[in-house]
């Protein structure tokens, strides 16, 4: 596929895995999941509030390298490990992301990598 291209800032944090911080194929980019770490230290911030400011700040580097921004983000996927931070997540969002929203889903999950508390992953599309 020679469309395909990897995106990659040191203002989020690294992989910790074996997966690209997001991939660009023509004008789509896949955000991979992001979670609470920081991106300097690699280490999670502490509690709900300030993990789920992490994650969007950590995906709006990401955006923002690929060339776009929070509003291109057509669909957003959140993984909570407790639904009851559901209101917390649509409360911090806001600040983060204008009308029209994108579609999203809200799942909640047993677990997440390095204990996080929520992550979220998307999909972006530019018009150029």
């Amino acid at each position: 596929m020679s469309n395909k291209k990897t995106i990659q800032t040191p203002d989020a944090p690294a992989a910790i895995g074996t997966y690209s911080q997001a991939v660009r194929v023509e004008n789509t980019v896949y955000l991979s999941g992001q979670i609470g770490l920081d991106p300097i230290s690699m280490q999670m911030v502490d509690g709900i509030e300030a993990q789920i400011h992490r994650v969007f700040q950590n995906l709006r580097a990401v955006t923002y390298a690929a060339g776009g921004s929070m509003d291109d983000v057509v669909k957003l996927n959140i993984f909570l490990t407790d639904l009851g931070h559901f209101a917390k997540v649509n409360e911090i969002m806001a600040t983060y992301f204008h009308q029209p929203y994108p579609a999203r889903a809200a799942v909640g999950v047993a677990s997440l990598p390095r204990n996080a508390l929520v992550e979220a992953d998307g999909v972006m599309y530019l018009q150029s």
